[in-house]
C-alpha cells in the first residue's frame, strides 16, 4: 500500500514539474512569439483598448493610425488609402488577428505604460500609455504610381533599392480594404471576410510575395550569369539562326516566340530573347550548374522579408533532369517547373545592379518612440552573393542591349541608361472566364540608371481575361516599369 502511495506521489510530483515547465515555456519563453503571432485575436482585442502606434511611409505619409471611438474598445484602427497599402500594412482585427506589418512589428505598435511620469501623472491614479511609430522604406509616390500604372490589370509590382534591399514599392492587384476587417461590429467584419475569401479574384492574395509564376525569359538573366560563372566559352559562341530545335531523345520541338528565326552572338541572343539558343545554352551548362546559379540568386529559399507571407521561388533539383534533358532546355528559359515571385525577380535584378550582391529585402526603415528618438533601425545586410562583380558587369551590359536594340526598347528614356529583360512565359492553362486564350505570364525586370542604380523593379501581369492574343511582357509589364523608373528618378 505504501509503495503504491509513494509511486502515486512521485507520479504527481513529476506531472507537476512537467506542467510547471510547460507553463513557464508558454508564459515566459514563447510569450513574445505568441503575442506577435500572425492571426492572434487575443492580442488584437487586448490592444484595441489603447491606441496602437502609427505606421508611416519613408516620407511620413500615415498608412495606419488609431482614432478615438465611443465604444467599449475606445480606439478604432484606420487605414487611410487602405487598399493601396493593404498588402503591406495588413490589418489588426478583433476577430482575425493581425497580418502584415501589423503582425511582424506588433511588439512596437502595441501601447506600453509610460515609465516617464509627469507631475500630473504622479498625483493621478490613471496610467498613461505611449506608442512607437514604425517608419517603412516605402515611397508613397512610387506606391501610388505602381497602382496607377497597373490600373485594372491583375498583377504585382516590386521596386527595391539595390544597394540596401529597402523595398520602395510593393503593390498587388486586385487588392482589398483592411478597414472592413477592423470594425468593432463583428457581423460586419465576418461579412467582409467572407466576401473577400469567396471573391474569385482573390483580393487578399499578395501576388507580389506569395504567388509564384513561371518567370519566362526574365530567368535568362540567371542563365546568362551562369554562362560567365560556369562555362565562359559559351559567351564566345555564335549560334545559328533557327526557328525551332528538336529536343534530345524526342520528336518534340521547342520554338521561338511567334516562330521567329534568331541566332548570333550572346548579345544578340539576349536582346531578342532567343529561346532556341538559350535552350541549347541551358543544356550545355548542365543541370547542376544551372541549379547552382539559381540557388545563388535565391531560388528554392524563402527571402528573409520582415513580414509574413513571402513564398520561395522554385528551380528543379539537378537530379530531376537526369532523364529529362528537354525539361532542362525549357527550365533555362524560365518555363517547365520554374516559378518565381515578383519579389524574387526584383531581387535578381537588384543583385545584378548591386555588383552581384543581393541585400536582404526589408520594409521597416526605423522605429521611433513618442519622443521621436530612434528605437531601432534596419541595418542593410547581405543575403546572397549571387555572382561576382565581374559577371554582374557583363550581364548589365547585355541587359542594356535589350533596351537599346531588343525587346525592351519601349521603356527607353532619353538620357537614362536602363538595363532590362522582358519575359513571356507560355502556360498550359485552359481558357475560361478568368483567362485569356493566349495563356502567358507577362514580365519585365529592370534597373536604372544602369551604372549607378537607384531602383530595381519587377512587374508581372499574369494570364487573365482581357489581354491581347499573344500578349508579351514588353506590352503589359513594360509601361509599368517605365513609369516607375520615371517617378523614381524624378522624370515624370
Amino acid at each position: 500500500m505504501d509503495k503504491r502511495i509513494r509511486r502515486l506521489g512521485i507520479f504527481l510530483a513529476l506531472l507537476f514539474v512537467v506542467l510547471f515547465l510547460q507553463l513557464n515555456n508558454i508564459q515566459v519563453v514563447q510569450a513574445s512569439r505568441l503575442d506577435n503571432k500572425q492571426g492572434n485575436p487575443l492580442t488584437a482585442s487586448s490592444t484595441n483598448s489603447e491606441p496602437r502606434g502609427l505606421i508611416v511611409s519613408r516620407n511620413g505619409t500615415v498608412l495606419a493610425k488609431s482614432v478615438p471611438i465611443a465604444d467599449q474598445y475606445h480606439y478604432l484602427r484606420q487605414y487611410p488609402n487602405g487598399p493601396l497599402y493593404a498588402d503591406i500594412t495588413g490589418f489588426d482585427s478583433l476577430i482575425y488577428g493581425t497580418s502584415g506589418i501589423e503582425s511582424s512589428y506588433n511588439r512596437y505598435l502595441v501601447a506600453q505604460p509610460n515609465s516617464i511620469k509627469s507631475l500630473s501623472d504622479i498625483f493621478s491614479s490613471q496610467q498613461t500609455y505611449v506608442t512607437d511609430t514604425v517608419v517603412l522604406s516605402i515611397s508613397a509616390k512610387l506606391q501610388a504610381e505602381a497602382a496607377k500604372a497597373l490600373g485594372s490589370l491583375k498583377g504585382a509590382v516590386v521596386a527595391i533599392d539595390p544597394s540596401s534591399g529597402a523595398i520602395l514599392a510593393m503593390y498587388s492587384n486586385p487588392t482589398y480594404d483592411p478597414n472592413a476587417l477592423v470594425s468593432h461590429v463583428g457581423s460586419k467584419v465576418e461579412a467582409a471576410w467572407k466576401s473577400y475569401q469567396n471573391d474569385p479574384t482573390q483580393p487578399m492574395l499578395n501576388r507580389a510575395i506569395s504567388r509564384a509564376y513561371p518567370p519566362g525569359s526574365t530567368f535568362k538573366i540567371v542563365t546568362t550569369s551562369a554562362i560567365f560563372d560556369h562555362d565562359p566559352q559559351i559567351a564566345t559562341q555564335t549560334f545559328p539562326n533557327q526557328t525551332q530545335i528538336t529536343l534530345p531523345n524526342t520528336v518534340n520541338t521547342l520554338s521561338n516566340y511567334a516562330h521567329e528565326s534568331c541566332g548570333g552572338s550572346l548579345a544578340v541572343l539576349l536582346a531578342v530573347s532567343c529561346d532556341t539558343a538559350y535552350a541549347q545554352i541551358g543544356m550545355q551548362l548542365g543541370a547542376q550548374n544551372l541549379f547552382n546559379e539559381a540557388y545563388s540568386f535565391g531560388f528554392d529559399q524563402t527571402p528573409p522579408l520582415d513580414m509574413p507571407g513571402a513564398a520561395p521561388s522554385q528551380f528543379p533539383k539537378a537530379s530531376s533532369f537526369a532523364r529529362n534533358i528537354p525539361g532542362l532546355a525549357y527550365s533555362a528559359i524560365g518555363q517547365e517547373n520554374v516559378s518565381a515571385t515578383a519579389l524574387q525577380m526584383a531581387l535578381v535584378g537588384a543583385g545584378i545592379a548591386n555588383h552581384g550582391a543581393i541585400m536582404a529585402p526589408h520594409l521597416m526603415s526605423q522605429v521611433r518612440n513618442y519622443q521621436d528618438q530612434v528605437v531601432t533601425s534596419f541595418v542593410p545586410k547581405l543575403w546572397k552573393q549571387a555572382t561576382s562583380a565581374a559577371t554582374a558587369a557583363q550581364v548589365t551590359q547585355l541587359m542594356i542591349g535589350v533596351v537599346r536594340n531588343g525587346t525592351a526598347q519601349g521603356i527607353a528614356i532619353p538620357g537614362v541608361e536602363i538595363a532590362a529583360k522582358t519575359g513571356t512565359a507560355q502556360t498550359n492553362l485552359v481558357a475560361s472566364s478568368n483567362l485569356s486564350a493566349s495563356g502567358s505570364e507577362n514580365w519585365m525586370v529592370a534597373f536604372a540608371p544602369a551604372q549607378s542604380p537607384k531602383i530595381a523593379i519587377a512587374v508581372v501581369v499574369p494570364t487573365q481575361k482581357g489581354l491581347a492574343a499573344n500578349s508579351t511582357g514588353a506590352q503589359y509589364a513594360g509601361p509599368v516599369v517605365k513609369s516607375m523608373i520615371q517617378m523614381a528618378l524624378g522624370l515624370s
